[in-house]
This record gives structure tokens, sequence and C-alpha cells, in this order.
């Protein structure tokens, strides 16, 4: 009981957040409510009535424990049919182009000197799938929640400016035919939202394809956080590879393992929409929670000292990932 009533008033402070963000979020859908509940989170984070340690216990687990959560149940959500449905050459451009994003990402941050675990959770929010990817990254590779909250940040906003940017090079490149404006769109932007959001402009046609190749990068979260924790933690593993016994755990987190498994499920049994839409929004409500608590550990300084390197780092992503799909279409596709 002592336990639940720490948490409690940082647990509280959160589900507020999140309530104003879900708000705020549904008048600006393209943006998404996760956006939101890490600004308004960083804003609160660094007044000076939030420095009491009576808010601390309900927000680090909401920033952990929910997250973990989250994840699992985004899983319920997804089956492996999507895959299926793109053919190899989808499939193709797909994996390419999701390999190829997260080593140019990886290369650029160390080039711009950011932190090894920034570059990272870059890495893996701009090749899956935005705030979802970058939470499932953050716990496995034990990065800090100043690295989390400004990669999600950072995401969301090169997102918002491609979701309004692409259409128009779907006109000028593809005059808007239906699959290579999908493949561009559904496959270098970060969120769903931003992918409905963009393809609605182009056609119904295109925006129902575009949501096609999302779900098959989010499909991929798993394989991506297991290869980016590799890369983190490839170094201890090498000097205690042959002291410690096999364990699946430290291979893949558990969350990830829940999410795996639910997609597998979903994928055999494929339930009704009254069953998964509700796990569908009790799990987003969960991230918006979660992206609350990780924005109120986000220092508004810290900021600012790396604004024009995170400018660059942004462009260049953004630039590299709309240069290799245009490539990859006009080869695959």
């Amino acid at each position: 009981m002592k336990k639940i009533a720490r948490i409690l008033p940082g647990l509280f402070l959160c589900m507020i957040i999140a309530v104003i963000a879900r708000f705020i979020g549904e008048l600006f859908p393209a943006l998404g409510s996760g956006l939101f509940a890490i600004l308004i989170g960083i804003l609160i984070g660094n007044l000076k009535i939030s420095s009491s340690p009576r808010w601390s216990a309900g927000v680090k687990f909401s920033e952990s424990n929910l997250l973990y959560y989250s994840i699992v149940l985004l899983g319920a959500t997804l089956t492996f049919q999507t895959i299926m449905e793109m053919g190899v050459s989808g499939l193709s451009f797909i994996v390419i182009q999701m390999s190829l994003t997260i080593i140019f990402v990886v290369w650029l941050g160390k080039k711009l000197r950011f932190g090894e675990d920034f570059s990272l959770l870059m890495a893996s929010g701009n090749a899956v799938c935005g705030s979802s990817a970058i939470a499932a990254t953050g716990p496995a590779i034990q990065a800090k929640s100043s690295d989390i909250a400004l990669s999600v940040t950072l995401v969301n906003l090169l997102g918002s400016v491609l979701m309004i940017f692409l259409p128009v090079i779907t006109n000028l490149v593809f005059s808007n035919a239906v699959i290579p404006s999908a493949a561009l769109i559904g496959g270098t932007l970060q969120s769903v939202g931003q992918v409905v959001a963009s393809g609605s402009i182009v056609g119904e046609e295109v925006k129902d394809q575009a949501a096609v190749f999302k779900i098959s990068r989010i499909i991929f979260l798993v394989a991506v956080v297991f290869v980016l924790k590799q890369i983190k933690f490839r170094k201890q593993e090498n000097k205690v590879a042959t002291k410690e016994k096999f364990s699946f755990g430290k291979i893949i987190p558990w969350y990830v393992a829940g999410f795996l498994l639910l997609c597998c499920i979903n994928s055999l049994l494929q339930p009704s929409a009254t069953i998964t839409n509700p796990i569908k929004e009790l799990g987003g409500y969960l991230e918006i929670i979660a992206l609350a608590g990780i924005g109120m550990g986000v220092k508004i300084k810290e900021l600012i000292k790396s604004g024009w390197n995170l400018t660059i780092y942004a462009g260049g992503v953004g630039v590299f990932q709309i240069s290799v799909a245009l490539l990859l279409i006009l080869l695959l596709l």
C-alpha cells in the first residue's frame, strides 16, 4: 500500500497530461497525441513545482511499466498477413529501406557527435514506427529518459514536415500512381497517423495501400529492437559470451517477446474489431501516459544546446529516406 501511495501522485499527473494531450491530438490528428504529451510533459517538468520528490515514483512508473504494457498490446492489433499482401517486391522495398535508414541514421549521428543511444533511438523511430519504436528500443538499450523524449520529439516533428511534403513529390514524380505513391508515403513516414493523413491528401486508394506498407514496417519492430540491442551491447557481450548461459530474455526484452506473441495469436485467430479496437485504444492511451512521464524528465536547457545539430540531423535523415525510397521504387516497384 505504501508503494502504491508513492506512485499515485505522479501517475495521476501523467494521466492528466495524457488527457489534455489526447484532446489536443484530436484537434491536430496528423501530429498525434504522443507529441503533445511529450511537449506538455517537458513544459511541466521544467516548472519549479515539478521538482518535488512526491512526483518521482509515479512518473518513473509511467515512463517504464506503462510503456512496456503499451508495446505488448500493440502486438494484438497486427497480423503477419499484411506482409503477404505486399509480395516479394514490396517486402524487399521495406526491408532494404529500413536497413539503409538504420545504417545512415547511426552513421550521421556519430558524425554529428551525438551519443550512441540517441542515434540508435533515432534509427529505430525513423526506420519503424516513430514513438512506439523508440519506446520499445529505449529500455532495451538502457537509454536515458532525456534521449528517449528528445528522439520522440524530433522524429514526430520530422514526420509532420514530410507528411505535407511527400504528396507534392508523389504528384511530381509518379503523377499520384497508387503503388509508388503509397510506397513512398508508407515506407518513409514515421507514424501511422501521418501516413493516413498524407495518403488522404493524394487519394483513398493511396491512403489504404500506404497503411499496408506502414504496418509491414511495424511488424519488423522485434527484429529492429534485437539488432539495435546487439549494436549497443556488442562489446560487453563479446567479453562475457563464454561465461554466461544462454538466456532468451537477454536477447529479446520480455515486452518485445509479448508483442511478438500477441501478434502471432492475432494472426492465427484473427479476432473481430470489437476485440482488437479496445485493446488498441488501451495500448495507445498507456503509451501517451508513458510519453508524458518521459517528457517530464527532459530539461529545456539541454535541448537548446543541441539546436542546430538537431536540425541538421533531422533534415539529413529526411532527405536520405526520400532519396533512397525513390530509387528503390524505381528499381523494385
